[in-house]
């Protein structure tokens, strides 16, 4: 059985839903009973409608007056340093690079968050918000990011497209500490939830950024954590495994940091436009990501940009190595 879906039916959440549905659906064929799936209180239909409705006149304004003013002179990019010259159009041609947080630090990244009232999902984005500025030098940096947007009990059982695009505009001037930073990470991710009904592309039309076809506006990094409900296939009498995951061809964005809980480790990865960057590239900024996270969690009153970030190895070449200097010349000259 294959089952191909395109994106504008469905997103991540409506997988999970599909998965369990078929596996109460086979289970109920097998055994001979009835079909044994709860009725809808709405279709996706009575949703859109509603949403129609809902997102129109006064709510409409309030929502736009918040993402006009929030990221009002944004910087229009965000100068990562690549490998190549920027293409004078986007391609999205892309790859991926694994990665994986131990159970040490991960439940440290854990201790952390619980001290400072912020989800993982918020302490994470904050570090990959430090590994940005480090890199461009750029304090006011924006960062796109999914959110599922099943605000109503009533939609979370449908197969749909309901997922939105939220910009977060993080402010690292005046060398805040990590205490610091997570305390502005976590105010303006619930102040961008607040507003998160208003479609992404709405958003671009009210913010009117600098338009190209070199880069998306208003972003063109992404931090996607992965926290929907996944399902569990379960068919009677047949033993499942799942495929390996078919290697990644297409990068929406110049980089995405894509995250998930897995048992008791942080797994994921970065994808990334293989126009702008290498794969060498890639695993450094990784590693680059890893050190900060360390640095996070070990002392959370340093200021950010003090946080030693560079590998040993690298520090040593680029501090000492690069810097040795000394030769011998004649001394009575």
């Amino acid at each position: 059985l294959l089952i191909t879906q395109h994106h504008i039916v469905s997103d991540g959440w409506s997988m999970g839903v599909l998965v369990n549905e078929l596996s109460a659906l086979y289970g109920a064929y097998c055994r001979g009973e009835a079909e044994g799936l709860p009725a809808l209180p709405v279709q996706y239909a009575d949703y859109a409608a509603w949403q129609r409705r809902w997102m129109s006149g006064e709510l409409l304004q309030q929502q736009a007056d918040y993402w006009r003013a929030t990221l009002a002179g944004a910087p229009a990019l965000l100068d990562l340093p690549m490998d190549r010259a920027r293409p004078a159009q986007q391609d999205y041609t892309g790859a991926f690079v694994d990665c994986r947080l131990d159970e040490t630090l991960t439940n440290r990244l854990k201790d952390l968050s619980r001290r400072h009232g912020t989800t993982l999902y918020m302490t994470l984005l904050g570090s990959w918000a430090v590994l940005l500025s480090r890199l461009t030098g750029q304090e006011d940096v924006s960062i796109g990011t999914p959110t599922a947007n099943r605000g109503r009990q009533e939609i979370e059982g449908l197969i749909g497209f309901f997922v939105n695009t939220l910009v977060l505009r993080l402010d690292l001037t005046g060398s805040p500490t990590v205490a610091e930073l997570l305390l502005r990470v976590k105010t303006q991710a619930l102040a961008a939830q607040q507003h998160q009904d208003i479609p992404f592309e709405q958003v671009v039309e009210v913010a009117r950024p600098v338009r190209s076809l070199a880069h998306s506006p208003l972003f063109q990094v992404m931090f996607a954590w992965q926290n929907a409900p996944e399902g569990k296939l379960e068919l009677p009498g047949l033993t499942l495994s799942p495929v390996g995951r078919t290697p990644y061809m297409a990068a929406k964005f110049d980089m995405t940091l894509v995250l998930q809980e897995a048992g008791e480790e942080i797994a994921g990865g970065i994808e990334y436009a293989t126009a702008l960057f290498d794969r060498s590239t890639v695993e450094r900024y990784l590693g680059y990501w890893r050190t900060l996270l360390e640095a996070m969690v070990a002392d959370e009153t340093q200021a950010v940009h003090q946080l030693p970030w560079l590998p040993v190895a690298e520090r040593r070449q680029v501090v000492e190595e690069w810097n040795a200097t000394q030769r011998e010349y004649p001394r009575d000259q």
